[in-house]
């Protein structure tokens, strides 16, 4: 993969995104029809096999090379009193992932897919962005390259996660910059913060909205401004899933406004990507809403890392079984009503 070289590559390459395999997806839908079953019972399980058949470009799916990708990265704004963590958890969860000692390594071996780590220059924390740039468009550009690079070659689903003690007062500065609104309105407690820490992000949000202004209007750069390595990241990899024809997973709050700057450039950006899950974490609901994505589960998760992500592709998993092993109705000898 050659590098991204500038923001208006990025621009490029969004204008003319690959669809989906439309007749893979009929054929999915016509044996759909044919297997021993009512139409339609298997609800959204049936939904799943066919997007699948979509982004995959085949009739019958398959899911033997999945990997969740967890990209991590430090944030300037933690000095501003934003989380409940310090702002060296970061690195100590990253070194927890590398030893399997995470949620996210138990829900990836539990679902059978690989799991990788791509810390970015973590112990350099972006700027804080109520006083100037989070990134400028070297180290913006190096991220989104970094998530690229991170699809590995034959990957049949990715799930993209994150961590950075910090971003999810990113994630909703940087959805307030895409979609409108103030802090208060994009703001949850993240890891856990009291009123007064809840009131610090809003305030670190509307500080970055007054400092940027209109310069926020374009979400490549809302995205470099107000944004992290991570989210830079999880950008570039999902950008590069829909050019290879890799349907991907999103996991919570923080990954899916990461890839929010994407359904802002190009109509149907995200078409390729499923929402693994609703997080606890305030406004993923709203987000997603947005986004037009609704969620595969609900189990009041906030954790992040990719777990709901991970947790999902066992759904997926259940899609494929019965699209793939049941009986057709003349395969059965069973009569069709």
């Amino acid at each position: 993969m050659a590098g991204t070289g500038s923001i208006e590559t990025i621009r490029t390459l969004c204008r003319d995104l690959p669809a989906g395999d439309v007749d893979a997806a009929q054929a999915a839908r016509a044996r759909q029809m044919v297997l021993t079953k009512p139409p339609g019972s298997l609800g959204r399980l049936e939904d799943l096999a066919e997007f699948l058949a979509c982004w995959q470009g085949r009739a019958i799916p398959v899911l033997d090379t999945a990997v969740v990708l967890i990209f991590a990265g430090s944030h300037g704004i933690t000095q501003r009193g934003v989380s409940a963590f310090p702002a060296a958890v970061t690195a100590q969860m990253v070194a927890n992932f590398a030893g399997g000692g995470a949620a996210v390594n138990q829900l990836a071996r539990q679902a059978g897919i690989d799991l990788d780590v791509v810390p970015l220059d973590i112990d350099t924390p972006t700027g804080d962005f109520t006083q100037g740039p989070a990134m400028d468009e070297a180290a913006f550009l190096a991220a989104v390259d970094a998530g690229r690079a991170a699809v590995p070659d034959g990957a049949q689903l990715v799930c993209v996660g994150e961590m950075g003690i910090g971003n999810t007062t990113v994630a909703a500065t940087l959805c307030a910059a895409l979609f409108g609104g103030t802090g208060s309105e994009w703001v949850g407690r993240g890891t856990g913060v009291d009123d007064a820490g809840l009131a610090r992000k809003a305030e670190t949000v509307d500080a970055a909205l007054r400092f940027h202004g209109d310069r926020l209007s374009d979400p490549l750069e809302a995205a470099r401004l107000v944004g992290g390595r991570e989210l830079a990241a999880i950008l570039g990899a999902v950008i590069e899933a829909r050019l290879r024809g890799v349907p991907v997973l999103l996991d919570g709050f923080v990954a899916t406004a990461a890839a929010a700057p994407l359904a802002k450039l190009a109509e149907g950006g995200l078409s390729h990507c499923l929402a693994g899950h609703v997080s606890a974490e305030a406004q993923h609901g709203k987000l997603l809403a947005k986004l037009g994505l609704r969620p595969l589960l609900d189990l009041g998760m906030r954790l992040g890392e990719g777990s709901g992500a991970c947790l999902a592709v066992n759904i997926l998993r259940g899609a494929l079984a019965c699209h793939s092993g049941m009986a057709t109705f003349a395969e059965a000898g069973v009569s069709e009503g």
